[in-house]
């Protein structure tokens, strides 16, 4: 099988896996919603024409329907291109995006195959977290266009906090990253899952606090709740798609669990280990057989999806911050914690390279190190800026403030 062939049958196995997983997690969604809510979710749709329900695992299908089915309209006041443009942009940044993650290790010698195959579309990029680090930023613009080229004051604020937000949060998000290359010694992901896999340590364990911080950075770059202030539904109608409806509204509404699976797969690469489980899958980086490869696929999926689900439970039980404790949350507590993690993560990697810090002990100081770190800045900054998460009146301000923020 040439090159050419691999990429494209990849390619198409990776789309339509994308777009089956982002319909049905928005079922998964609704049904933890409603679980929450502690009412009935989407538990009718079936097969059409008949009784059967199914659990109502056929309410994706006639979602996408009803969105492809609805009428395409463009409001007068709008900059057609651009609107049109917007939700195109960000769709394909998003999808684009998993050409060089990995899903897995590698599928076997099969029917005349000479060689393993590495189960990613671009394998081999040495800049792969660039990669995704730039594309990843383009939903900055896919956002903002479509919010300037709506014409509406509601969608542009929402499209003005979306730049401000993911801006601000791709610094701590890069400081989060940079321990974990510093650590690994490479920009690509499969070798960063495979160095976890030989040392038999995630990076969880040995920087709990980069971890901290990369978590806290991808919820607010996936602009989901308690971050959605973009689209922040009770002020802002919607934020940046007021105006959208139908296939374009669809476009966005795709990226934006694209952006929360890319979150959960990046989170699970660096810090979870990726496909490796003790005892289970092996720490080498070839396979010896189906069994190895199809369970090694299951493990990263499966940690991919405990991720997710840990974000929608997030979702539909955390307040919404204001806007100012969001700003203040990402420079004065998200960039000192992933400076001091870098430093940290510097030194460590220092001593381990000077012979201080090899073998087994030298892991487990390793671990030591990374907690003590993460106990002792959490508290640095709680007892710093305890106020980043009061919600109570502020008293000490003066009277015009005071009223302004004082409930009625």
């Amino acid at each position: 099988m040439s090159i050419s062939v691999e990429a494209i049958v990849k390619i198409a196995l990776l789309c339509g896996g994308l777009m089956t997983a982002a319909a049905y997690l928005v079922l998964l969604e609704r049904w933890i919603a409603a679980w929450v809510q502690d009412r009935k979710g989407p538990n009718r749709v079936g097969i059409p024409l008949t009784r059967i329900k199914l659990f109502g695992l056929g309410q994706p299908l006639a979602d996408g329907l009803k969105f492809i089915f609805k009428e395409e309209y463009t409001p007068s006041h709008v900059d057609r291109w651009l609107y049109t443009l917007a939700p195109v942009s960000i769709l394909a940044a998003a999808l684009a995006t998993f050409a060089v993650i990995p899903f897995g290790s590698y599928v076997p010698k099969f029917a005349g195959i000479d060689h393993q195959i590495p189960l990613v579309v671009a394998p081999g990029i040495d800049v792969a977290l660039v990669y995704v680090f730039a594309l990843s930023s383009m939903a900055v613009y896919g956002v903002i266009l479509g919010g300037w080229a709506s014409n509406n004051k509601y969608s542009f604020i929402g499209g003005l906090r979306s730049s401000a937000q993911l801006i601000s949060y791709e610094v701590p998000l890069g400081l989060g990253i940079l321990g974990v290359v510093l650590y690994s010694g490479s920009l690509r992901l499969d070798r960063i899952i495979e160095q976890q896999a030989a040392a038999g340590t995630w990076n969880i364990f040995v920087q709990p606090l980069g971890f901290l911080v990369f978590l806290i950075a991808a919820f607010a770059e996936s602009a989901r709740l308690p971050f959605d202030l973009p689209e922040a539904e009770q002020e802002l109608i919607g934020g940046y798609h007021t105006e959208y409806s139908g296939m374009r509204l669809l476009l966005y509404l795709i990226a934006e669990f694209l952006h929360m699976v890319t979150a959960a797969v990046l989170i699970t690469i660096l810090f979870l280990g990726g496909w490796h489980f003790w005892f289970i899958t092996g720490s080498e980086a070839a396979v010896t057989g189906w069994g190895q490869a199809i369970l090694r696929v299951l493990v990263l999926l499966g940690k991919a999806l405990g991720v997710i689900v840990f974000m929608m439970m997030v979702r539909w039980t955390w307040p919404r911050f204001r806007f100012d404790q969001l700003m203040n949350l990402a420079w004065k507590v998200m960039l000192p914690l992933g400076l001091v993690n870098l430093v940290v993560v510097a030194v460590l990697v220092e001593l381990f390279m000077s012979g201080y810090l090899q073998g087994a002990g030298g892991a487990f100081w390793m671990i030591v190190a990374g907690w003590i770190t993460l106990v002792a800045s959490v508290a640095a900054a709680a007892l710093a800026a305890p106020w980043f998460a009061d919600n109570r009146p502020r008293l000490d301000l003066p009277a015009s403030e005071d009223a302004y923020l004082l409930p009625r």
